[in-house]
């Protein structure tokens, strides 16, 4: 019967189980958006997934609007991100780069030199982002992108995924979720726009679509995948009346482009508004490539949604923070440590690399 410890094969990499860590800001990266030794120790200890999908990963310095995120548009970040593909590869672990560009969802402070908030439409994210400069801080209105800019970025996203498979990464991850840039054009309250990247469904998932053929032109098909999070909330997206029958028609052209993988965003243990089980079978059966479902597993739950068909892998995020041998937990039932949330964000190993095996 199908489970977590089965192998799976996703577009041209191949997995010893279906265990998948989530992609998880952790704000661990230098100043200047560089990876660190420190990242290469903790995503090597996790290496016994299937697959690791690493936090969000700025494409260009427009896009990285945390403290402390990493990026991948320079040498030097390149240079970093090899120390962690080696140290993940020596384990026998398999490891791809989430690209996120954060639109509108950053603060000036945190950026690069060069960097600016740019976004679909001058439309401004309420509340305050923390920045190590000045603590938190109101969210700036972001300028409205230009269609040059637009297409700027796309490039940006296809320069990003080639320096990843420079740094050896096995696949990429488009960050299509949570209120980041892919998300913020694909929503009508935050893509106001009237030229052919706006209006209508059609014109707001050009984007999308945009980055991901042109990615995957660059560096095929089969190592892309795409995290898309339809009903959420998250970074101030409203779902609209169309969103189901909208993101299923999304699924089907995200398919029929070959992509590796589709990973499903559900934050309802989080308590988001729920995704419908009708609306996850309609993707699943739009999208024909793998598909990885998230959303609070535990092991029964994940093992019982597979052996059903519901997806072929299943992401797990908070526990791989406080349990670096979660595979190992999960296989033999074990408990498992719980993560200190106010350390998710902080510098330094406290919280990050510090977490203990199961001592048994």
């Amino acid at each position: 019967m199908l489970d977590l410890f089965t192998p799976a094969t996703v577009g041209a990499v191949a997995l010893k189980n279906r265990i998948v860590m989530a992609p998880m800001t952790r704000c661990r990266a230098t100043e200047a958006h560089v990876p660190t030794p420190l990242m290469a120790a903790f995503y090597a200890a996790r290496a016994d997934a299937g697959l690791l999908i690493t936090e969000g990963t700025g494409p260009d310095a427009h896009g990285c609007g945390y403290a402390r995120i990493p990026g991948i548009w320079s040498g030097e970040q390149v240079a970093g991100w090899r120390q962690v593909t080696e140290a993940v590869h020596a384990r026998g672990g398999r490891i791809a780069l989430q690209l996120m560009h954060t639109g509108r969802v950053g603060h000036p402070l945190n950026m690069a030199p060069g960097g600016e908030l740019l976004a679909p439409s001058a439309v401004a994210l309420s509340g305050e982002m923390y920045t190590d400069q000045e603590g938190p801080k109101a969210y700036p209105t972001p300028r409205a992108m230009t269609g040059d800019e637009v297409e700027a970025a796309i490039d940006g996203y296809v320069t990003a995924a080639k320096n990843a498979i420079a740094a050896g990464f096995d696949a990429v991850e488009l960050h299509g979720a949570n209120g980041y840039l892919i998300e913020q054009f694909l929503c009508p309250t935050t893509n106001q726009r009237t030229d052919a990247w706006g209006g209508d469904f059609a014109g707001r998932s050009r984007f999308a679509l945009a980055v991901a053929q042109r990615v995957a032109a660059a560096i095929g098909a089969d190592r892309v995948g795409i995290r898309l999070s339809p009903f959420g909330v998250f970074n101030g997206i409203v779902p609209w009346p169309e969103v189901a029958e909208d993101y299923v028609g999304l699924a089907a052209q995200l398919s029929d482009l070959g992509l590796a993988y589709l990973h499903l965003v559900d934050h309802a243990s989080m308590g988001a508004p729920a995704v419908p089980e009708t609306f996850k079978a309609a993707m699943r059966a739009a999208f024909k490539g793998t598909f990885i479902l998230s959303g609070g597993y535990d092991r029964a739950r994940a093992n019982a949604d597979l052996a059903e068909g519901k997806g072929d892998l299943v992401a797990f995020g908070r526990p791989f923070i406080g349990n670096p041998d979660l595979v190992r937990r999960l296989r033999e039932d074990l408990p498992q440590n719980l993560p200190d949330f106010s350390t998710f964000y902080t510098p330094g190993p406290k919280g990050y690399t510090d977490y203990a095996p199961y001592d048994g």
